[in-house]
C-alpha cells in the first residue's frame, strides 16, 4: 500500500499521509507484474529507520539488549531477526541503519536511549526522509549492472552484504538480505527518480510493480 490515513486530533479528520513514491506509481501507468515479468519492483514505504553512531561495543550490548539482534559482525554487514522483519546494517565504522516496522521505531528509540545512558551516542530518526524498494527476480542483479557502479556478482556482494553506492546520477544504500531480493535505501528527494530510472531500465525485462 501506498497510502494510509492518519488523524488531525484537533479535528478528527481523516488526513492522508503518501509514500514517497504514491504519486510516481499515479502517474506511471506502470504495469502489473505478469507472468513475463523477470523483474518485480515493490515500495515497501512507512517503515522505521533510524540511523545509530557511537562506538560499536557500547551500541551492540544495548541493541542485543532492545532487538536481540547484535551489530554486524563486519564493515558492510547486513543482518536480520529472525522473521526477517528487523535489520541492521553497518555504513561506517561508527555508524548502523536500523530498519524495523512502521511505528516501532519511536518506542524503539526510547528504548535504546535508556539501554545506553551516559554513554556517548546519537540517535537520529530517518524514517520521513527515505523509503524502501524492493527488486526480485531472475533479471533484477541485470537491471542492477546497468544502474549502479558497484559490482553486483554474487562472488563480491553475497547475501548478507550492503554498501551505499551511485545510482544513476544520485545515491543509494544497496542491500542484499537473500538470495532473490535486493533491497534499495532511497533518499525521498530521489525517490520519484530512481523509480522511473528503474522503469525504464527494466522495460526490456517486462518489469512490473506490485501497488
Amino acid at each position: 500500500m501506498s497510502n494510509v490515513a492518519t488523524f488531525d486530533t484537533r479535528t478528527d479528520a481523516k488526513i492522508p499521509v503518501e509514500s514517497p513514491l504514491a504519486y510516481s506509481y499515479r502517474r506511471s501507468g506502470a504495469p502489473a507484474p505478469t507472468g513475463k515479468s523477470r523483474v518485480v519492483l515493490r515500495e515497501r514505504p512507512f517503515l522505521g529507520h533510524l540511523i545509530l553512531r557511537g562506538g560499536a561495543i557500547v551500541l551492540d550490548e544495548a541493541v542485543r539488549q532492545v532487538l536481540g539482534v547484535s551489530l554486524p559482525g563486519e564493515p558492510q554487514g547486513l543482518v536480520q531477526d529472525a522473521d526477517a522483519e528487523r535489520s541492521i546494517q553497518w555504513l561506517s565504522p561508527d555508524e548502523w541503519l536500523v530498519i524495523v516496522p512502521g511505528g516501532e521505531e519511536f518506542e524503539l528509540e526510547n528504548r535504546l536511549r535508556e539501554a545506553l545512558g551516559d554513554a556517548h551516542f546519537a540517535i537520529s530518526n530517518a524514517s520521513g526522509g527515505q523509503t524502501l524498494v524492493e527488486l526480485e527476480g531472475e533479471a533484477a542483479r541485470e537491471l542492477l549492472m546497468k544502474s549502479v557502479i558497484y559490482d553486483v556478482h554474487p562472488s563480491h556482494f553475497p547475501v548478507g552484504k550492503g554498501v551505499t553506492t551511485v545510482f544513476a546520477k544520485t545515491t543509494v544504500i544497496l542491500r542484499r538480505p537473500d538470495e532473490l531480493r535486493w533491497e534499495l535505501v532511497v533518499r525521498r528527494s530521489f525517490a520519484d527518480y530512481t523509480y522511473r530510472w528503474l522503469l525504464d531500465a527494466g522495460d526490456e525485462y517486462g518489469i512490473g510493480v506490485k501497488g
